[in-house]
């Protein structure tokens, strides 16, 4: 009896929880299988490992038994304990509610996903999470999951670019959307992040449909934030120049996170979350690691 009252109690909590974090919590449970620990070179006292001495590195660090072994000098690397900042933010606007079938989920849809997974996550690697403009630090534990999945699931408007807010310079940074804004903006926005030391990551997000204009014939496309419509006469006349201006637009996008030491990777709302999530979240650990 008392085990089915406690399986019965388990259910009832389980119905609570908004439905983005169960499916965030499973995305993240299988990308944990793949991530070998949190383990970093730091100020720690936990050894981790013995690398070679390289020019400008501290003399005290220099492991004198290591070395007596061979004819190289060795530093001791120690694991980098602290916990680290994370903010997060995914585009709120009005274009990311676009799924070109009922197969695809919207691009809002899988953003708040990737973003409330790549959180789990990073509360399961002990470090600290906000998501950005809301005014609250960040903090670790369950509570931060509950939080932010109840503000990405409330109806709220945004714009396709975050504003600019100051950061902590070792925290890092991850921006989710379609980044189809214009590129000096992004520019403009990126620069000022990276000015202050702190170290970003860019997501773009896209539907299938927007990557290969499938459509053929007469189609007129309605936009979403209040562009006027397009009657286009024959689709298959245009798809050239519009994949060569969104490869020109991406590209533009890889310069941007070139210049400023972030990252950039893509992701496609007909394929599975797992990958991206697991790139994006290895990413950022080789940035802990510099």
């Amino acid at each position: 009896m008392a085990e089915a009252a406690l399986q019965h109690r388990a259910e009832q909590l389980a119905a609570r929880l908004p439905p983005l974090l169960v499916a965030a919590e499973h995305v993240a449970a299988t990308v944990a299988q793949g991530v070998h620990g949190r383990r970093r070179v730091g100020t720690g006292e936990t050894f981790w490992q013995f690398r070679q001495y390289q020019p400008g590195d501290p003399v005290p660090r220099i492991d004198w038994r290591e070395s007596a072994k061979s004819m190289r000098l060795y530093i001791r690397e120690t694991e980098w304990e602290a916990a680290q900042s994370v903010w997060l933010w995914r585009d709120g606007s009005a274009s990311m509610d676009y799924a070109s079938g009922a197969s695809v989920p919207t691009k809002r849809a899988r953003a708040d996903l990737l973003l409330l997974a790549l959180a789990a996550l990073l509360v399961r690697g002990g470090e600290r999470v906000s998501l950005l403009g809301t005014g609250l630090g960040p903090t670790s534990g369950r509570a931060v999951l509950n939080r932010l999945a109840l503000t990405l699931e409330r109806p709220t408007a945004g714009g396709d670019l975050p504003g600019f807010e100051p950061l902590p310079r070792y925290g890092q940074l991850v921006l989710i959307g379609d980044l189809l804004a214009p590129l000096e903006a992004i520019h403009a926005l990126v620069g000022r992040f990276a000015a202050t030391g702190l170290r970003g990551h860019l997501l773009q997000v896209l539907d299938p449909a927007e990557e290969t204009l499938p459509f053929a014939g007469r189609v007129r496309f309605e936009g979403l934030e209040q562009e006027r419509s397009l009657l286009i006469g024959r689709v298959e006349a245009v798809r050239e120049d519009y994949m060569r201006r969104l490869a020109e637009h991406r590209a533009g996008l890889v310069a941007i996170a070139r210049a400023t030491g972030w990252s950039f990777a893509t992701h496609r709302t007909d394929r599975p979350p797992h990958a991206a999530l697991l790139a994006l979240y290895g990413t950022m650990s080789e940035s802990w690691r510099k």
